[in-house]
């Protein structure tokens, strides 16, 4: 059962998605400043570093774009034999000079002092399909479809609807949708294209796409047919998600509802799980807990059998709690939007038939959402790896500020013991 909460107090659009009950995401419009991933500018080269085989373009956020030469797509025009083009060392001078003005999109945020990484290799995600500007001969197809005849199906649907210009994605999506919905997705997002080509005329810099707005990550990346109720609290609001949901032929158009009785984030209790989820301490059900400590390089989680003594056979036990312990661990994941490396400390087990167990639970987890993520282990030591893409803030980064006492340390000085030396 998946219910998807939204609100629009305070001139400010906030969701949240539940799953059995329990919240598993949230999306606001203040991450439309940090979350750029996936955003399309126009920008100037200002530095080309044949050291680095990589560029540094300025698209007006302050600190110039990295782009790397593997990022940067071969113009087909400019070698229109094919045989040619392979024999081309992919040198950085070879395609790119000071002062060129260039469209990149958004591969990976800014982080720290980094600015922005870019590529010229555009994608534009739609409902059922990716669009992919200048790879006129690319096909592709979600791994998550795996019937072979059904894949058959779309490629060759794919086949025929894609542009002669443009390349084409089949996301997950398109499984269970028809000839005509897809056309109608295509043709969106070509149209998307000339839009995105004609802003980029006469601008020297800047944005000319986003889709990370609450409502399109919504219509794009959320909801689906599993969708069984969408509460929202704004009359324009509801209405207007009813009819863009018809315009796709999306079933959850007649589960759209609203509710004008107060605060939904507390009625369904999404602030009081929000806050819940900043604590590095999490309970499980069993009366074991996990710990959730966040560093510079790397996310750690480690699970504690806590109060849980489990029935007789220790082995059974521990596979009990590190089961739901991967359980827990996957939403917390992609509720917290932890990102980049996490280690797992599970409890250690003796049957590699259980590790798998529990190796394959995670996995099944973390393929619901679409941020893509790998697991890896367990190591020598018993750790379990997880690899996760970047994609926006942290849920922590966006509701909380450092302590001024601290300084974000989680201690402060203990003066008696500063006073004793």
């Amino acid at each position: 059962m998946k219910q998807i909460i939204i609100t629009s107090q305070n001139n400010q659009i906030r969701a949240a998605v539940l799953e059995q009950g329990k919240l598993v995401e949230v999306l606001d419009d203040s991450e439309r400043e940090s979350r750029l991933a996936g955003s399309i500018f126009k920008g100037k080269v200002m530095n080309v570093v044949p050291g680095m085989q990589a560029a540094f373009v300025d698209i007006g956020l302050g600190r110039n774009a990295f782009l790397y030469v593997g990022d940067v797509l071969l113009p087909e025009d400019r070698f229109p034999d094919k045989n040619v083009l392979s024999k081309i060392v992919p040198t950085i001078e070879n395609f790119l000079q000071e002062g060129q003005e260039i469209v990149v999109q958004v591969t990976r945020d800014p982080v720290g002092n980094k600015g922005a990484r870019v590529t010229t290799n555009l994608t534009l995600p739609g409902r059922f399909t990716v669009l992919l500007p200048g790879k006129k001969d690319y096909l592709g197809i979600s791994r998550k479809i795996v019937d072979e005849e059904k894949k058959q199906h779309l490629l060759k649907l794919a086949q025929k609807l894609k542009p002669e210009d443009a390349g084409i994605i089949i996301r997950t999506l398109a499984a269970e949708a028809e000839e005509k919905e897809i056309d109608e997705d295509i043709q969106k997002l070509c149209r998307l294209q000339k839009q995105i080509e004609e802003k980029g005329v006469g601008v020297q810099k800047g944005l000319l796409y986003s889709g990370n707005d609450v409502i399109s990550r919504l219509l794009r990346d959320i909801i689906d047919d599993s969708v069984e109720e969408i509460i929202v609290d704004c009359g324009d609001l509801a209405q207007s998600l009813r009819e863009n949901l018809r315009k796709v032929d999306s079933a959850a158009a007649g589960k759209v509802w609203t509710n004008f009785k107060g605060s939904l984030f507390d009625y369904y209790r999404v602030n009081q799980e929000i806050k819940s989820a900043l604590q590095p301490k999490v309970a499980l059900a069993s009366g074991a807990y996990l710990v959730i400590e966040p560093t510079e390089a790397l996310t750690v989680i480690d699970v504690n059998s806590g109060k849980y003594t489990g029935k007789r056979i220790l082995q059974d036990t521990i596979l009990t709690i590190n089961l739901e312990a991967a359980l827990e661990i996957g939403r917390q994941i992609r509720l917290r939007n932890l990102s980049g490396i996490i280690i797992i400390d599970f409890i250690d087990m003796e049957k590699e038939a259980d590790w798998q167990a529990v190796i394959d639970c995670l996995n099944r987890v973390l393929a619901k959402e679409k941020t893509k993520s790998r697991v890896l282990g367990p190591t020598k030591l018993g750790l379990v790896e997880v690899t996760r893409k970047k994609e926006g803030q942290t849920l922590a980064a966006r509701y909380t500020v450092p302590c001024q006492e601290c300084t974000g340390k989680g201690w402060i000085w203990n003066s008696k013991a500063l006073e004793n030396n």
